[in-house]
């Protein structure tokens, strides 16, 4: 009777334990004994060594002390193909992080497949939405509903070796491209390019007087290859045969970041990164032997913008917890915080408080953000930016004329962004 009481009380106390608060059914959400319950949310980045350490060292902390039932846990990432096709996979699944810092070209396409959360139910939506600027929000819209928070932008502008201004008798940085390609076919002065992307060309393009698209982003015809900028690529071309603008096989920074520095290249083109990423002694020989100005141009737009926005995928299990990080990352104070990284805030208040010096490398950066333009925030623009780059580089190598690589292009582009705006 005896041994038959122990074995009922034994069953009773391993069935309680079973339902013991001690367990854990989610790890991302920590139940403590005598404490809060904790929250993880998973934020995939791409930020560079040193912003992601100003973000994991001083704001994520300053976050979960302001939220102390929320964690963020951060991974950083190399921003590539890869990266955009695992977010795919794991969202698909409902695999995927809660929250992505994500380029803005891939946003479109991510809201059109269904991958990421709308954010209008959010509390506080519309306020929050007044932070940005419109253009730049409206990466974000589809069907009327907004996928993503503008977290940062940033411009680029021409960077050019001091030394070879001087000896083509300069003090200041040429204003126009038609000068910067007179000088270099003058002296022999070479220009370096990235590579045939947009990105890379499309800035030389339209400081030419080209274009890619109608201001409705409904057609390509007409304008890429219009007279301008079939006279822009021409230009470019020819430039390219006398060796005097080197295309860069593969993406190699590094090796244009030398050169303009050593005077073997009179002017490249860049962003904040080509200087922000150096130590301090690095910096001030790069300042010493380079100057930033922004970009040479006609009457049109002096930059391209790029940028990053913050979105919440799909199968986030920690959405509240999610859009309380992206309000708080994405305001004023934290913008400004890492705006000394060279990040320019895309927060309009965070934007008008950002004091930067005139002498300073970054003030062509800032200067150009009023005055750029944003490729076509369409849902297929992977699809459109692969038709313009091996269009571009027949044309370069001579396997097309320029007239009809650009005729070919813009029809193939029309198509694409007939697929884009009717929905498909």
């Amino acid at each position: 009777m005896c041994c038959r009481w122990l074995t009922l009380l034994l069953i009773l106390v391993l069935t309680a334990g079973c339902g013991s608060p001690s367990v854990i059914t989610d790890p991302n959400n920590v139940q403590k004994l005598h404490e809060q319950e904790e929250t993880v949310v998973t934020f995939w980045n791409t930020y560079s060594d040193k912003e992601a350490w100003l973000l994991e060292r001083e704001l994520i902390p300053a976050f979960e002390r302001e939220n102390p039932g929320i964690r963020v846990e951060s991974k950083n990432l190399v921003f590539n193909n890869e990266l955009k096709n695992t977010l795919i996979a794991r969202a698909s699944s409902s695999r995927g992080p809660d929250v992505v810092r994500m380029s803005i070209d891939w946003v479109p396409e991510f809201s059109h497949k269904g991958l990421l959360v709308p954010l209008n139910g959010f509390p506080g939506f519309d306020q929050i939405r007044s932070r940005f600027d419109p253009k730049i929000m409206d990466v974000g819209l589809y069907k009327n509903d907004y996928y993503s928070l503008p977290l940062n932008l940033y411009t680029k502008v021409a960077i050019f070796n001091r030394n070879l201004l001087k000896k083509a008798g300069y003090t200041n940085p040429p204003r126009t491209m038609e000068e910067v390609l007179r000088i270099a076919r003058q002296h022999r002065y070479t220009i370096g390019i990235d590579g045939f992307w947009s990105w890379e060309t499309l800035l030389y393009i339209y400081s030419l007087g080209g274009s890619l698209t109608d201001e409705k982003i409904s057609r390509s015809s007409g304008y890429l290859n219009s007279e301008e900028t079939v006279h822009a690529v021409e230009l470019l071309k020819a430039l390219y045969k006398e060796k005097l603008l080197v295309v860069s096989s593969k993406s190699n920074n590094g090796e244009r970041w030398s050169r303009i520095q050593a005077g073997n290249m009179l002017m490249i083109d860049e962003g904040p990164w080509f200087y922000s990423l150096l130590n301090k002694a690095e910096l001030e020989r790069a300042e010493k032997l380079t100057v930033s100005a922004l970009f040479p141009h006609r009457d049109g737009f002096s930059s391209i913008i790029g940028g990053e926005n913050m979105v919440i995928m799909k199968g986030s299990k920690r959405q509240a917890e999610a859009w309380t990080f992206m309000k708080w990352l994405t305001s004023k104070e934290a913008q400004l915080f890492m705006a000394q990284t060279g990040l320019i805030p895309s927060n309009r208040e965070a934007a008008k408080a950002w004091s930067v010096s005139r002498n300073s490398y970054l003030h062509p950066f800032a200067e150009a953000v009023n005055n750029s333009f944003l490729r076509p925030p369409v849902n297929n623009w992977g699809k459109i930016d692969e038709v313009y780059f091996m269009y571009l580089k027949k044309i370069f190598q001579g396997e097309l004329s320029v007239k009809t690589g650009l005729d070919i292009a813009a029809a193939k582009i029309d198509k694409l962004l007939a697929e884009a705006n009717s929905g498909h």
